[in-house]
């Protein structure tokens, strides 16, 4: 199944085919949802960290777009690109404006997941 597509984005919105409005997203094959950085206890820094990524990889994601925030404070730990690429996955990662191009452009070619941060 295709990934949903980033339909608009501006400062804290997002609009994702099928899924509605909302600040962060985690999309993937088949869906996606709202992206709770609660859930893994996930902040600017030290930033996306593997825990945040796993769901992308259990629907199916085989290259993986990871978004800084607009003004790039989101972080993206090294280590974290090390582990994903020593699974065999491609990894992206870019500021939000560029991750979303990225992120539709792959969309009907590959089995792409992100996460997207609308904000800093």
């Amino acid at each position: 199944m295709p990934s949903p597509k980033v339909t608009h984005l501006s400062w804290g919105r997002m609009e994702v085919e099928g899924l509605g409005t909302g600040k962060d997203f985690k999309l993937y094959p088949g869906g996606g949802r709202a992206w709770d950085w609660s859930e893994t206890g996930t902040r600017h820094d030290p930033g996306i960290q593997l825990a945040d990524v796993e769901e992308l990889l259990s629907h199916g994601a085989t290259v993986v777009v990871l978004s800084r925030g607009i003004d790039l404070v989101l972080q993206v730990q090294p280590e974290v690109v090390a582990a994903l690429e020593a699974r065999g996955l491609t990894v992206h990662v870019a500021q939000t404006q560029e991750a979303v191009r990225l992120y539709n452009s792959l969309c009907d070619s590959a089995s792409v997941g992100g996460l997207f941060h609308s904000t800093c």
